[in-house]
């Protein structure tokens, strides 16, 4: 640095000094790829991902070697001492409460001494849950994980082209933006996945091997889980999210593992240990859920607070004053294997989620499962009983595994989104690798034509060639026998996001796509909606 430059001592201060020498094996490796943020200088930051609500911010930062001192963050006047999330001190986290609705705060990120570490940003707070905003912009995509280990078997698009993806659907200035599940591509055990991602000899000798008698921080899983997860998240988002609320749902492949099943292994829900990794995963890199009004307390894997309210690692919500809430749900971590009373979700979500379809004080409420409705590819953990055989899907032979449960508890919530008059019915999903669009007017033996339901694929930012469906599974994302659907996109096993605006008056949906097969990288920063569909409100 000389004489006032980097930019300008980071805007105020005289910059990193409280900084140690631990590093990471992988840093040197991913500096290349580590995205600029814009004109945004990070200093030594090398994520910054916060979430918000009306009234509480939450913020997960990770640093290029660990803080001797613990870093501050101020929030307009007030000053918040950060957490470690980690043992060497690279990771941590702020959670900082009695914000005011509906305002822009400047925040600054402080060493020990005072100083700043990055140059300041900004974040604004979402209005009061009583307020009546006129209009909300959502960023929505899937499947953004993968590590460039695995390169060569074109599993997942290079880190550099998803963060070329997230970085053209940030120029539309979303209020917000949702990663739907799969965050994590690192299977360890199960099918031909496990053999050659986390499992296989390539991972051993440059990740590490996990040990399942140990905990996954504090020990020698740290390391490795560090190298696993970290080069798939921290060069995706970098700063570029800073100013974003991010809301993170988790899915399959972020508990180490694919949704596989046979008599020798049952992935899901998943065992002790990955949870665990799944947890510590979070935990470092990527922000809870902040409750909402009108959220239990007493929902699964929801944190303690005392007396002030706890967070929420794998149910929640975004609630933007009466205009919008939108339900999150993990359908992995308690789904269970019960025949007729199996469920994915469990019993006091599923109550929380029809509970807030007939809530009057909000206009549309929009559901988001991790494991989508609307599609199947024949899979095991899917709400459908179809099979794949002969290329095709058919629900003429049982599917192994499966649980009759699933889909009685798939109908109950699909009913009660057609029978709430209020808002426009909408449930956008993951996991598929896919972007799609259907209205679906039958599901079962219930008749859905007085309100149908939309149902949307978002589209998926890390897929490439061998796990899209078709590659993966054999088939595209074909109709479920189960329900009587009109599509308006046929899946698309592209890459893309979506674009959903809100105003009380509809839903909008634009839709984007490229295809890595036919069309060169330069054409990502072009991108524009290929197809927009307005959902309107009803009532």
């Amino acid at each position: 640095m000389t004489g006032t430059t980097r930019r300008e001592a980071l805007r105020g201060g005289a910059g990193l000094a409280a900084v140690s020498m631990l590093g990471t094996p992988w840093m040197e490796a991913q500096a290349a790829t580590r995205p600029a943020g814009g004109n945004f200088d990070a200093g030594a930051v090398e994520h910054l991902l916060p979430t918000i609500s009306h009234d509480r911010l939450r913020l997960k930062a990770s640093f290029e070697r660990g803080l001797s001192d613990a870093p501050r963050l101020r929030v307009g006047s007030e000053t918040f001492t950060g957490r470690q999330s980690d043992t060497d001190g690279r990771f941590w986290q702020w959670d900082v409460r009695g914000l005011r609705a509906d305002r822009r705060y400047k925040l600054r990120l402080l060493n020990g001494r005072g100083r700043n570490l990055t140059e300041p940003w900004t974040i604004k707070t979402f209005p009061a849950p009583t307020a009546s905003p006129d209009r909300l912009r959502l960023l929505i995509f899937t499947c953004a994980g993968g590590h460039d280990l695995f390169r060569e078997f074109q599993l997942f698009q290079p880190v550099k082209v998803r963060n070329r993806l997230l970085r053209r659907a940030l120029s539309f200035n979303p209020d917000a933006a949702i990663a739907n599940g799969d965050h994590v591509y690192f299977d360890l055990e199960a099918g031909a996945a496990g053999a050659i991602q986390g499992g296989s000899d390539l991972a051993h000798r440059r990740v590490g091997r996990f040990d399942p008698l140990l905990p996954a921080v504090g020990s020698a899983n740290e390391k490795v889980l560090k190298r696993a997860a970290g080069p798939q998240i921290v060069p995706l988002y970098g700063t570029e999210c800073r100013s974003v609320p991010m809301f993170f749902l988790t899915d399959d492949h972020d508990y180490f593992e694919n949704d596989e099943a046979s008599d020798q292994q049952i992935t899901f829900p998943p065992p002790w240990w990955k949870l665990q990794l799944a947890r510590a995963t979070q935990r470092m890199y990527y922000p809870e859920f902040i409750p909402v009004k009108g959220q239990p307390d007493g929902l699964p894997f929801m944190t303690s607070g005392g007396t002030k309210r706890g967070l929420s690692e794998c149910f929640g919500a975004l609630r933007f004053g009466r205009l919008l809430e939108f339900l999150m749900y993990d359908v992995r971590r308690t789904m269970t294997l019960a025949g007729p009373s199996g469920v994915f979700i469990d019993n006091r979500v599923e109550q929380w989620i029809t509970n807030r379809l007939r809530a009057r004080d909000v206009n549309h409420v929009v559901n988001m499962p991790s494991n989508p409705m609307g599609w199947s590819a024949g899979k095991w953990a899917e709400w459908y009983p179809d099979i794949l055989d002969n290329g095709q899907l058919t629900e003429s032979k049982p599917k192994p595994y499966w649980q009759t449960g699933w889909l009685s508890q798939h109908d109950r919530i699909l009913n009660a989104v057609s029978a709430r008059k209020r808002g426009a019915p909408l449930v956008i999903g993951g996991d598929i690798h896919a972007t799609a669009a259907a209205t679906v007017t039958r599901t079962g033996d219930t008749d859905l034509r007085d309100n149908p339901v939309q149902l949307a694929l978002s589209g998926t930012l890390g897929t490439d060639k061998n796990t899209f469906p078709s590659g993966f599974r054999g088939t595209p994302p074909r109709k479920p026998g189960h329900l009587d659907i009109a599509e308006q996109i046929t899946p698309l096993e592209e890459n893309g996001f979506t674009i959903a605006d809100f105003t009380p008056e509809a839903i909008t949906l634009r839709f984007f796509r490229w295809n890595s097969q036919t069309q060169p990288q330069s054409d990502i920063d072009k991108l524009e909606p290929f197809h927009t569909l307005e959902i309107k409100s009803a009532g």
